[in-house]
């Protein structure tokens, strides 16, 4: 029998987590964002970037998770990254480039709490914030592209950092 929403008894928790986003502006992304924020127990939801508002689009995408999960909207990435390193959160961005990682090969843990950086639709996670970065992560492809859209990829880093976590 398949099971509904109303007898699925999932164990509710946050994760040490801060999913900063870098100019993610595409509504419908965003939606799907807090969806994935509620699902994995992120702690905070950092939207970054100028003329972002919670309109209809969003909340249709997010199914009233906007409503249970701790956001902020904030105007510059950069320095909402830069005040949660000091607080010795660990700087994590998920970018393709010559020195990240694959993301299967990190292990997480909860000693210290973690942000994971996540970059606009177009043109991924600044510069600026990957050279103060602790570590980038990036997820191994196998066919022709070589990105895929900003939710899946957060889907797939937050299932894993979730997975290790618990």
């Amino acid at each position: 029998m398949q099971l509904t929403h109303y007898n699925i008894h999932f164990k509710k928790r946050k994760f040490p987590i801060v999913l900063v986003c870098d100019n993610v502006t595409n509504a419908p992304n965003i939606g799907s964002l807090f969806r994935i924020s509620d699902a994995f127990g992120v702690e905070k939801l950092m939207l970054c970037g100028e003329g972002i508002s919670i309109g209809r689009k969003i909340t249709k995408t997010s199914r009233a998770t906007e409503k249970v999960v701790n956001f902020e909207i904030c105007a510059s990435a950069i320095t909402v990254v830069e005040k949660l390193k000091e607080q010795n959160y660990q700087i994590i961005s998920l970018e393709i480039t010559s020195t990240s990682k694959p993301l299967h090969t990190l292990k997480f843990a909860a000693k210290k709490p973690i942000v994971l950086v996540i970059g606009d639709e177009n043109f991924g996670v600044s510069e600026a914030i990957l050279n103060i970065s602790d570590v980038v992560i990036h997820i191994d492809m196998f066919g022709l592209n070589s990105s895929m859209n900003v939710v899946q990829a957060t889907n797939i880093a937050l299932y894993e950092m979730t997975k290790q976590l618990v």
